[in-house]
């Protein structure tokens, strides 16, 4: 069964984006999506809500979050 993306959906990033300093798993929320989800604008915060970057992605580049999975924390590299 495929799982619609929906803004305001929370999603799990499947490959890094170095540009960004994000990885795989790093967990985003998706702001917009664009053409019946042909891609998605995603934005990534810390646990206290500030961004740390906003993302134009296609759709093999994230994947919904299954109920059985728990979040993970890590430390972003310095800037």
């Amino acid at each position: 069964m495929k799982v619609t993306i929906k803004e305001l959906d929370r999603v799990i990033l499947t490959e890094n984006i170095e540009k960004a300093g994000l990885k795989v798993g790093d967990i985003g929320t998706v702001v917009h999506v664009y053409d019946k989800g042909k891609g998605f604008e995603v934005e990534f915060a810390t646990l206290l809500g500030e961004t740390v970057a906003v993302c134009t992605l296609f759709p093999n580049q994230i994947r919904a979050i299954d109920k059985q999975e728990i979040a993970h924390v890590r430390k972003l590299a310095a800037a």
